[in-house]
């Protein structure tokens, strides 16, 4: 009967009897300790090493949307630094443009005192100039008043007539003259 058991079972491929069953079963029941085992001893990690990664690529997302946000803000007050730089720029530039105006009208004002002050002096100098003249003029007149008196003596004149001739001369000539 062996051999006919054995013959059985070898034109099947699979021998269903009560040791395999058991075997099978022992097998599964293993199986299915092994996998709660591994379970919490490997997948329990794995997944708190997920969940710390997802948790970690979160926490950069926010991070980064934080980032954004702050770099927006710098933005936004560098831009408004730019804006108040040229308001400040310009306004620099006006209190140089008022002060450059001063300045050209002081160095004006100045320009024409020193003109007003040259002409006056060239004014004076003419005046000078022209007593000068007159002094010259009058000292001339007076040196051929003495040289015609000085003939009139020599054509033997007396005093009197040639005082006389001298008195003529003068009111001929005048104090106007002396004076121009």
């Amino acid at each position: 009967m062996a051999g006919v058991n054995m013959m059985l079972l070898e034109g099947r491929i699979f021998g269903l009897d009560a040791q395999t069953i058991f075997d099978s079963l022992f097998l599964a029941i293993n199986v299915l300790i092994l996998f709660i085992v591994l379970s919490y001893k490997l997948f329990n990690p794995v997944r708190d090493m997920l969940k710390r990664r997802q948790d970690k690529i979160t926490q950069e997302r926010e991070d980064t949307e934080n980032d954004r946000r702050k770099a927006e803000e710098l933005k936004a007050e560098y831009e408004e630094k730019l804006k108040n730089a040229d308001k400040e720029a310009e306004g620099i530039l006006s209190e140089a443009r008022k002060k450059a105006l001063k300045n050209e009208e002081r160095i004006v004002a100045e320009a024409k005192e020193e003109a007003a002050r040259i002409i006056n002096r060239a004014n004076s100098e003419v005046e000078l100039e022209k007593k000068k003249a007159a002094d010259d003029m009058k000292k001339e007149i007076i040196t051929v008043a003495t040289i015609m008196a000085n003939k009139v003596v020599a054509a033997s004149i007396d005093a009197k007539t040639q005082e006389a001739l001298l008195e003529e001369t003068l009111r001929e000539i005048g104090d106007n003259t002396w004076l121009s």
